[in-house]
């Protein structure tokens, strides 16, 4: 999403909210209005967060506006200025880099997740282990993503025969091939396997659970609203948002 779709969207919403308001009318002699708007917080969410967007939504003391891609993506993104208050990466390392760019501060594990395979329901290639991937169609994130380097990690550690049809920068879009038959297998997150129901049938990877990624968020030095988005961040950390981290499949970070 570029600079000046961003500019577009702000524009776009704020006139939204400008003639939503002229359309409504007062009553007379009514006296003016002392309730504050809530703050708007923009949220670069990793792909793999997206499940969580409307629960957060409903918990949050702000106007959440979300925006979800790869963990490098949305680095990249901050850093050609696009406009964000929260970054969430789906791994420390991606949030590593982008507080070496000085484009956050303070980064804080708010959650865990782990990866499985996939499989379209039914599994038409009868895809029974990693064993049987050698000659499956099998989709995986590229390495430059959090899912990838997961993935990357675990195949050299098991010896694992697979060469990827594709390389996805989102694991949702690994997900969205498997949905839809293009693919016989995918590696995705615990929590996308959930999200997709029984669209997928989920087999479990040997030894993923020993490579956790970290869910990391930080406030951005960007931020139009610190306040407001240091707010958000110990949401994602409390005991209300533990329970939506658990609803989703993820593993809440102790507060």
């Amino acid at each position: 999403m570029t600079r000046h779709r961003f500019a577009l969207l702000a524009a776009l919403l704020a006139a939204g909210t400008a003639t939503a308001a002229a359309c409504v009318p007062l009553p007379e002699n009514a006296p003016p209005s002392t309730e504050e708007a809530a703050p708007q917080v923009i949220v670069m969410g990793a792909a793999s967060t997206r499940v969580l967007n409307s629960d957060l939504t409903d918990i949050a003391d702000a106007d959440l506006l979300f925006v979800n891609a790869g963990s490098s993506t949305l680095v990249q993104q901050l850093a050609d200025g696009a406009p964000g208050d929260v970054l969430l990466t789906a791994d420390q390392a991606t949030m590593d880099q982008a507080v070496a760019q000085g484009l956050v501060t303070d980064p804080q594990v708010v959650a865990t997740n782990s990866m499985v395979m996939v499989v379209p329901a039914g599994n038409p290639a009868d895809v029974g282990s990693s064993d049987d991937l050698a000659d499956a169609d099998v989709v995986l994130c590229d390495p430059q993503v959090p899912c990838g380097k997961v993935s990357e990690a675990l195949i050299d550690e098991q010896d694992i025969d697979v060469t990827p049809v594709s390389l996805e920068h989102s694991v949702s879009d690994v997900l969205g091939k498997v949905v839809s038959g293009e693919a016989d297998a995918g590696w995705v997150y615990r929590t996308d396997a959930q999200a997709a129901g029984n669209r997928v049938e989920v087999i479990d990877l040997p030894g993923a659970e020993a490579h956790p990624n970290s869910i990391v968020a930080a406030v951005t030095g960007s931020s139009t609203d610190p306040a407001a988005a240091s707010a958000f961040v110990s949401l994602l950390r409390s005991p209300e948002a533990a329970d939506v981290w658990r609803d989703h499949g993820f593993t809440p970070a102790e507060s």
